[in-house]
Order: C-alpha cells, then sequence, then structure tokens
C-alpha cells in the first residue's frame, strides 16, 4: 500500500496539493514475523525506503503453542534495523510511550518505522496474565471480574468505560469528519486547477480502463515469425503500456526471462517513484502479497511474474486475492518440461491444474500468439478476480485458426478451432498451450487414415465452464464419446472432459533435463504419437 501512494504520489501530486501524503499503518504479532513473508517485506520496505509506514510489533512473547522462545529467539528489533528500518522499542501499555514513538517515526525520514511494544497478554488477568491459554479462548465472566478488580476498574458492569475514555473517542469522530473535509476541498481545488490529471486521478480510481484501449492490442498473423506466447505476452505488454498508464508490475528477479519490463517507463525506487518497473527480487511470496496491497489501494493495474513452478511460493497470497476477489494479473512463464535443460526444478506437471483448483482464480494457458493477446484482454477487463497466464519458453507458430477466432474463443475458455476435415466427427482433440499446435498436426495425420478429429482449443477451464450449456453442447457434444485431452502436465482432472471413454496424453511424473524435441518424443507428446494414442482410443 506504501509502493502504491508512493507511485500515485509522484503521479498525481502537484505544487500545493498533496492528495496523497498519508500514513500506512499496521500492528504486526510474533507469529507474522516468525512468518517468512515478513522478511521479504521488510527487506524490500527497507530497500525502498517506505518511510510513511509505522507498524506497532505486539511482542507479548507468545503464541499458539506457548512461549516463543520454545521456535523464536531472535531479536527481531534488531532484524528489522539491519534491513534499514527505524526502530524504536517502548513499553506497549504506556500510551503516552506509544504516542512519544510516534512523532518520533513521523520525524525520521528514508526509512520504514518498527515500534516494538512490550505487552503482556491477558494483562491484568490473575489467571491468565502471559499465557497462551489467553490466546485463542475468552477469559470467561469470573476471571474478567478478577481483573477489573486487580486493575482498580471502577465498575464490574459490562462494558463500562471511564468519562475521559468516553470522551476522547467522541472528540475523535469529528476530528476525522474535519480533516476528510478539508482533504475534499483540496480535491475540488484540485479538479478546478488540474482539469485533465482529475478527470485521470477519478478514472483510474474508479478501475475504469481508458476508452478505446482496445484499439492497442496488437494482432498477430500466420506469416509472422513463431515466437514463444512469453514473447508474445511481452509485446502486447509493451502495447498496452503506452495507453494504459495504470499498468504497472514486475517480476520476482526474471523480467528478461518472463519479457515483462516496461521499456522506457523507467523502475520504481525511492529516488523515481513514478516509475512502472518494480524489482521484486527473488521475493515471490512477497511480490504476491505486495501485488494484492497495491490492489486494494486503487488507482493501480498490477501484474507479477516468475516461472509457472515458482508458483508454489506466492499461493498463499494467490489464494488471498482470488478470496478477495482482487483483479491482479500473474505471468507464469516456462509453463511446461518444453523448458529443456533447466532440469525437473524448473519444470511444471502439477502446478497447472493444482491452480486449476483455486476458486475465483482464472488461468489461461494460450496456444500462440493471437490467444494470448485474449488473455490478456480478459485480464484487463476483470474486475472481480486475479487471473493467471500461462506461458511458453519455446517457440510456437501463430495458427491461422486464431487470427478471427481467439478473442471470442479465449472469452468463452474453449472453442472449436478446427472442424473435422472429413464430413463426420470421429474424436475430439482437445489441447492447450503448445500442444493445440501438435493437436492440428495430429489431426492432418488422422485424416490420412480416414478418422475425423475435431480440435477443441481449451486455455481457460474455468471461462469454459462459465458458459451457457447450450455453447458447452456444441464444443463438446455428448454423442462424440472419443475425446483425447493433450497437455504437459498431470492428466488428473481432464476426465471431467473426457469422460468415462476418453483419454489423456499428459505427464505422471517430473521432467528431465534434455531439449525440448527430444522431451516430446520420450514422454508421447509429438503429433505422431497423440495420432496414435487417438488411433488406439477409437479401436478401444
Amino acid at each position: 500500500m506504501a509502493i502504491a501512494a508512493r507511485h500515485m504520489a509522484a503521479r498525481f501530486n502537484r505544487q500545493g496539493f498533496a492528495l496523497f501524503d498519508h500514513w500506512v499503518y499496521a500492528i504486526v504479532s510474533d507469529g507474522d514475523l516468525m512468518e517468512g513473508v515478513s522478511q521479504e517485506a521488510a527487506s524490500l520496505a527497507g530497500h525502498l525506503g517506505l518511510d510513511r509506514i509505522i507498524c506497532f510489533y505486539d511482542q507479548n512473547g507468545i503464541s499458539i503453542e506457548g512461549s516463543t522462545n520454545l521456535a523464536f529467539t531472535e531479536d527481531v528489533p534488531a532484524r528489522f534495523q539491519a534491513n534499514g528500518w527505524h526502530v524504536q522499542t517502548v513499553d506497549g501499555h504506556d500510551t503516552d510511550a506509544i504516542d512519544s514513538a510516534i512523532r518520533a517515526a513521523k520525524a525520521a525520514k528514508g526509512k520504514p518505522h518498527l515500534i516494538a511494544c512490550r505487552t503482556h497478554i491477558a494483562f491484568g488477568s490473575p489467571s491468565f496474565h502471559d499465557s497462551a491459554e489467553a490466546h485463542g479462548a475468552p477469559l470467561g465472566e469470573a476471571e474478567v471480574q478478577a481483573t477489573k478488580r486487580a486493575l482498580n476498574w471502577p465498575s464490574m458492569e459490562p462494558f463500562w468505560l471511564p468519562d475521559d475514555v468516553v470522551a476522547a473517542y467522541r472528540i475523535a469522530g469529528p476530528q476525522g469528519e474535519r480533516a476528510e473535509a478539508l482533504w475534499r476541498d483540496q480535491l475540488t481545488s484540485y479538479e478546478q486547477t488540474y482539469r485533465e490529471e482529475a478527470r485521470e486521478l477519478r478514472r483510474v480510481l474508479s478501475g475504469k480502463l481508458p476508452e478505446n484501449w482496445i484499439m492497442a492490442l496488437p494482432r498477430f498473423g500466420p506469416d509472422d515469425k513463431p515466437m514463444a506466447t512469453r514473447a508474445a505476452s511481452g509485446r502486447v505488454l509493451e502495447s498496452l503500456a503506452t495507453v494504459i498508464p495504470e499498468l504497472v508490475g514486475g517480476s520476482a528477479d526474471l523480467a528478461p526471462s518472463t519479457r515483462t519490463y516496461l521499456s522506457g517507463f523507467g523502475d520504481f525506487s525511492r529516488e523515481s517513484p513514478q516509475g512502472r518497473n518494480y524489482h521484486f527480487g527473488v521475493r515471490e511470496h512477497g511480490m504476491g502479497a505486495i501485488l494484492n496491497g497495491m490492489t486494494l489501494y486503487g488507482g493501480l493495474r498490477p501484474y507479477g511474474s516468475t516461472f509457472l513452478v515458482f508458483s508454489d511460493y506466492m499461493r498463499p497470497s494467490v489464494r488471498l486475492a482470488a478470496l478477495m476477489g482482487l483483479p491482479v494479473i500473474y505471468v507464469w512463464t516456462h509453463d511446461s518440461i518444453f523448458v529443456g535443460e533447466d532440469g525437473p526444478t524448473h519444470e511444471p506437471i502439477e502446478q497447472l491444474m493444482s491452480l486449476r483448483l483455486i476458486p475465483n482464480l482464472t488461468v489461461i494457458r494460450p496456444a500462440d500468439a493471437n490467444e494470448t493477446a485474449a488473455a490478456w484482454k480478459i485480464a484487463l477487463e476483470r474486475s472481480d478476480g486475479p487471473t493467471a497466464l500461462v506461458l511458453s519458453r519455446q517457440n510456437l507458430p501463430t495458427l491461422a485458426e486464431t487470427v478471427d477466432r481467439a478473442l471470442e474463443g479465449v472469452a468463452r475458455g474453449a472453442y472449436v478451432l478446427s472442424e473435422s476435415p472429413l464430413d463426420r466427427v470421429d474424436i475430439i482433440l482437445i489441447a492447450t498451450g503448445s500442444e493445440v499446435g501438435d493437436a492440428l498436426e495430429a489431426q492432418r495425420l488422422l485424416q490420412k487414415q480416414r478418422v475425423g478429429a475435431r480440435v477443441v482449443s481449451a486455455p481457460s477451464w474455468s471461462l469454459f465452464d462459465e458458459q451457457p450449456l447450450f455453447y458447452k453442447l456444441n464444443v463438446l457434444p455428448t454423442h462424440i464419446i472419443r475425446r483425447l485431452a493433450i497437455e504437459a502436465g498431470t492428466p488428473i482432472g481432464w476426465e471431467h472432459y473426457v469422460g468415462s471413454y476418453g483419454a489423456v496424453a499428459g505427464i505422471n511424473r517430473y521432467g528431465a533435463s534434455a531439449p525440448a524435441a527430444r522431451l516430446k518424443e520420450e514422454y508421447g507428446l509429438t503429433a505422431e504419437r497423440i495420432a496414435e494414442q487417438a488411433q488406439k482410443l477409437m479401436a478401444e
């Protein structure tokens, strides 16, 4: 959120109009700071000098299992200091000390702030003071009364509050109303002075895309040189960035490989917050969490990228984006074993299918450049959940069949890419990504053997499942029971589409280190092997 605020300030603030000048506060616990994502975030925040973050560290030394000393003995304030934070330690029950620490934090420039507040869980409770038992259960009526007596509380009545506390809260509301009124007056003056900027600010905060942005979406032809869908995505992204200024993002140290660097738009840093390229470093989980915060802040359409196999590192953040309905965009490249010599550690098998299992995450694995452009259109138009673009490392031909069909076809999740060249459909070949081209070649081989094959490109399961029944039955008629799904990943799940009489040409073991052509042959995913499997299926 602090990153988004700094970028928005650089873009929209003007002399005398500090529309974006607020502070970002967070309360964090011992448990929060044990999580690895906290270190990823703290390291990047310190590097970027995000000095408008103030974190209150509730340092009570208790977690569910008891004392944090069982698993956590590090000097947390020292760790944050080493990460470039401004750190203070106070008594967390002393409100005057906390107030002074906030003022000191606001006076210190160039660093994010951690205020370590030493506290006691169940403070004042005779039985549960500093006890893990108070971590997840109410004290109970008798212990609440005992605590009130121990703290010399004037009343045993539930929810009773001292007059000075009530008075302080009664003041807080009107103070907030006045502050908001002053800000809105400033915004009104800003709109009168900077009309064009104000219109643009309202547009981005509303989440609307610029008019006619779709005209910048490139189209590709079959005469174009073969290109990896990651390269096609890079071309689409560069083109869209010129007309969608709120489109910002980066990668977990892999932009040259994922093709997600926006040329000519600068790097976001403490010196250049207007930059639109974000260097997240090798911090996939932190990147995913940061994308969520930027999206929640508003005014930006962020994307983040890494290799598909490393999506595992950011899964908790992806799941939260899906749960919260955030339109984050993920660019996951190197989508199969065909990355070649990197070997099985970098070759996804189960990742694609497991991501399809996340509710409200739209996963799209395009077959060529035109399907990739269509996928970006879907991702940018989506407002109620994240979208994952799953892209190839290896070059793929631009298919003649996608030139006029991809925009509508990808939006529907699956579509008939090539009808049977015979006067009947004997079998349906369903493929995604780089395997679609092989399915088309297998169709031609099967034609020579008088087998009529329909080829269906199915880049997105979730989008297809959302279609009306009539459309789905047109693509996959129930009377055509011979179906072969082709995908370079785990076959588990494809039975949803191929049924009891179908089969799957997939991969149920880890990849290997070899050139892509050799791997295709070894794993049975060449056009010839696909045609053989189809023939075998027809004979059963």
